[in-house]
């Protein structure tokens, strides 16, 4: 039964490295067709399929590997000169990508199989592009067939290659590697039997015999890598490279070792080789181990084991906090002490486990490339697809999130946004427009954009069409943002017939949906004829984060530390200045600030001197008045649950040292509530200073009070 276990562990691993492998082919493919006489990605994408067949074949993956032996075939000619890059041929490979995560993904999910038909229709198209007839059954059989080796410079490699305790166990078997090594050149193989143990020892499951060998090839040591992807954290191996050999057209590698003198001269080769790395070998137990490569350091670990991770990170910070609390109840230095060191270790464990989960936004951004090159083709239209800043890192909970959110964007863009090359020309633009995928971060937050150069959003066209649909009244005075918002309404779309693309008015919707759940907010800027930018600010984490604790009354609120600019007083004989206007001077500039007793009804006692948090938001500066700032504090966010998920203006609660539960506020939302909720008084009198300045931002809001003042 453990040895099942291992076997399907081990496939669960390959089907992880063969998804990513995947992903980049994909990439590999949309740039070739950009760039079809590109031979260094011509090699990319036969290298990626060289692995997943040969991989695939030594897991149990038979059909996968019969299967991406043909298209691995089309792009070997392609690499001799023999097959011309076409868009027929890549979108062929696109199809048979689809069928080889069907075939990946079989057994194991629920996700939908490979379909037989299609993948029968494919082969017979690249059969018919290669001009070769079908295959005959052998190969499906077989890891790796032989490859011939073009005439020019050759390398040598020293290769020692020593399989790991566990590496059988997951079904691999090293012959196959070996065989597959031979498809890349000529090699000469010496195993090594120093480590088999005596009979009564002997595990069945277990492979004792290492083997160390030289290899001529024009491979580089990706591709010879390449071979032991799947095994190499369950092996020892060291891939060495000797001097540049010339053979000639009578003399290739493949000729060479059928060669009985040649072939001795390989061994002794190999045999110099194994003596010059004999001083790097330690014994350990009678086993040779030599050099382990760059990347065994990594693990990779289930996403589940890293949130209980995080989760208990997180509950060791509000002990950390209640320990702190009882400190400063109790005045004994050495629980003091005990407890600053705690504090500094809890503060390291809560950085160290918020960067393991932090990931670059690569995978999710080159994904789309797929995306727009089906579109632009269904909808006949010519569309680049650019990225910027796609090392840019934040939380794998919050990119998880994102494929939805950034699908419709990209969707709505190239159908509404872009228009078609013929009209892209008459308006004096060149035909290939541009989607630009870019991420920054700007503090605790990370904007991710999508842009397009497409004609812009028509202001009046969506003002019409809310009036249609009775969202805004006919004589209603609308500001841009405010029309903008429109868009993300459920149900609303300006788009006359519904196709396959858009038209129902749903992805806006899921789009604002999803960033709400993740705190973060959406802005859009457009310019009629120049294009649109829909802009969605996130949190990079959505676990821990450093706040602010401050009190109303008895209540308790952390404000994101990342938002606070600065906190001043707020005295009686500064409200009497201000004539009962919500605005507070801040070194001659003034600022409209929120009292969060009257917004929260709080009906307690009003302390003489209050303070105000400056807080940064889209709209400008804002300030909150709370009672008392009561110190910085690491706050684990826990949600309020699905009764409570309604509630805009606070993101979370916490659990504070003391054991009382305290709000999380979402500065962002607070500021949008508070002007809908202030705007006008019972009476219907204006209340100055935050309507003015949501109205107007703050900087011409502030100008326009310093009159009434």
């Amino acid at each position: 039964m453990s040895s099942a276990l291992s076997a399907d562990q081990f496939k669960q691993s390959f089907r992880e490295e063969a998804r990513e492998i995947l992903v980049e082919l994909e990439a590999a493919l949309l740039e070739l067709n950009g760039n079809r006489g590109d031979l260094e990605v011509v090699g990319r994408v036969f290298r990626a399929l060289h692995t997943i067949k040969g991989s695939g074949a030594m897991f149990g993956f038979e059909d996968l590997a019969a299967f991406t032996h043909n298209l691995e075939n089309a792009f070997d000619e392609v690499r001799n000169g023999r097959l011309e890059v076409s868009s027929e041929l890549v979108d062929l490979t696109l199809s048979a990508l689809d069928q080889i995560r069907g075939m990946l993904e079989e057994g194991a999910t629920g996700a939908p199989a490979a379909d037989p038909g299609a993948c029968a229709e494919i082969l017979a198209h690249v059969r018919r592009l290669t001009g070769k007839p079908e295959d005959g059954q052998t190969e499906k059989k077989t890891a790796a067939p032989t490859k011939t080796i073009t005439e020019g410079k050759m390398r040598e490699w020293h290769i020692l290659f020593a399989p790991g305790p566990d590496m059988m166990l997951c079904g691999a078997n090293p012959l196959l590697l070996l065989r597959e090594l031979r498809g890349l050149g000529g090699l000469s193989v010496k195993a090594s039997m120093a480590a088999i143990p005596p009979l009564a020892e002997l595990d069945p499951e277990r492979c004792y015999i290492s083997w160390e060998m030289v290899l001529a090839t024009t491979a580089d040591v990706d591709a010879i890598r390449d071979v032991f992807i799947f095994v190499e954290d369950s092996c020892e191996l060291s891939i060495e490279s000797a001097s540049a050999l010339e053979f000639g057209p009578a003399s290739s590698p493949e000729q060479s070792s059928a060669q009985g003198g040649d072939e001795s001269a390989l061994e002794c080769e190999a045999d110099k080789a194994a003596m010059a790395l004999n001083e790097k070998r330690v014994p350990q137990g009678g086993r040779r181990i030599y050099d382990t490569p760059d990347n065994a350091a990594s693990l990779r670990v289930p996403s589940a084991k890293l949130d209980q991770f995080v989760n208990l990170v997180g509950e060791l910070v509000t002990v950390q906090a209640r320990l702190s609390e009882l400190v400063a109840r109790y005045d004994d230095p050495e629980i003091a002490a005990v407890s600053e060191d705690i504090e500094r270790l809890t503060s390291s464990l809560r950085e160290n486990s918020m960067n393991i989960r932090m990931m670059p936004i690569r995978a999710t951004f080159e994904k789309f490339r797929r995306l727009v090159h089906d579109l632009a083709r269904d909808l006949g239209k010519d569309v680049e697809l650019t990225m910027e800043g796609i090392d840019t890192e934040l939380d794998k909970t919050v990119i998880d999130q994102l494929g939805d959110p950034l699908m419709h964007l990209i969707r709505n863009s190239m159908d509404h946004g872009i228009g078609s090359p013929e009209v892209r020309t008459a308006h004096g633009k060149r035909p290939t427009a541009n989607v630009h995928l870019s991420a920054r971060h700007s503090g605790a937050s990370v904007l991710i954009s999508v842009s397009d150069d497409g004609n812009g959003i028509d202001v009046e066209a969506v003002r019409r069409r809310a009036v249609e649909k009775g969202l805004v009244d006919a004589g209603a005075q609308l500001t841009q943002a405010e029309t903008f918002a429109l868009l993300f309404q459920p149900g609303f779309s300006t788009a006359k017939t519904v196709t396959d693309v858009s038209g129902r008015g749903v992805g806006m919707d899921v789009v604002r949906q999803r960033v709400d759940s993740l705190r973060g907010s959406i802005e859009v800027v457009s310019k009629p004829g120049l294009g649109t930018t829909v802009t969605l600010r996130l949190p990079l984490t959505m676990a821990i984060i450093d706040g602010l604790l401050v009190s109303i009354g008895e209540a308790g609120f952390v404000v994101p530390l990342a938002n606070i600019l600065e906190c001043i007083e707020l005295t009686r004989a500064d409200v009497l200045a201000a004539n009962g206007k919500r605005l507070a001077h801040v070194r001659g500039e003034l600022i409209p600030y929120i009292r969060l007793r009257e917004h929260f009804d709080i009906r307690t006692q009003r302390p003489e001197i209050e303070q105000i948090i400056i807080i940064a938001t889209e709209a400008g500066r804002y300030g909150f008045v709370v009672d008392q700032v009561l110190g910085n504090c690491q706050t684990v966010i826990k949600n309020l649950g699905r009764f409570y998920r309604h509630v805009q203006v606070v993101s979370g609660a916490t659990i504070l040292g003391n054991g009382t539960v305290a709000l999380i506020l979402d500065p962002e939302r607070l500021v949008q509530d508070a002007v809908r909720t202030i705007a006008h008084e019972p009476g219907g009198r204006p209340v100055p200073g935050i309507a003015s300045a949501a109205r107007h931002g703050t900087r011409e809001g502030n100008a326009a009070q310093q009159g009434v003042m």
